[in-house]
């Protein structure tokens, strides 16, 4: 139990560090030493690894395109999300098979959970980063709330999580 509460307060930790880096920039250096801490301490590369990579890649992939939608503005054209906001998902990977292993199983715990924190999420962060919304609050957290429904129980998946997984 405190391995998990660390673990939520580690990603909490990271996921302010993160938001509000825009304005300070030395705190992505304390958002990666989270990550590494999580890696030393929580957990292990050889563990969680193919997880962070992956949730990094996927996720770089998804805020990119929706960027590129133009659901978010950063205020400056650019080809992919800001780098703060490409840490947040190895933080968030970080949380699948600890803080958040409980939403895995069933599925429709982790599409719940998506559909309802993961807009909330991008509304603070846009808001203490400085992100705009340009289609407007209500829709873009609709989107993001439907998007998201389906995102983390692929997360899941991906963390061995998903309905094939024989772990609980």
């Amino acid at each position: 139990m405190f391995k998990q509460l660390s673990n939520a307060a580690l990603f909490q930790l990271g996921w302010f560090a993160c938001v509000f880096s825009p304005t300070q920039p030395w705190l992505l250096l304390l958002a990666l030493g989270l990550l590494g801490l999580h890696l030393c301490w929580l957990s292990s590369w050889a563990q969680d690894g193919k997880l962070l990579v992956s949730a990094t890649l996927l996720g770089t992939t998804v805020d990119s395109l929706l960027m590129h939608l133009g659901v978010f503005d950063f205020g400056q054209p650019r080809w992919i999300i800001p780098l703060w906001l490409t840490l947040l998902w190895p933080l968030l990977a970080c949380t699948l098979k600890h803080s958040l292993a409980w939403s895995g199983k069933p599925w429709w715990r982790a599409s719940l959970l998506g559909a309802l924190s993961a807009p909330l999420s991008y509304y603070a962060g846009a808001q203490l980063a400085g992100v705009s919304l340009p289609y407007g609050t209500t829709l873009t957290l609709l989107g993001l709330a439907l998007l998201w429904s389906g995102l983390l129980p692929l997360l899941h998946y991906l963390a061995g999580r998903g309905p094939t997984s024989t772990r609980d």
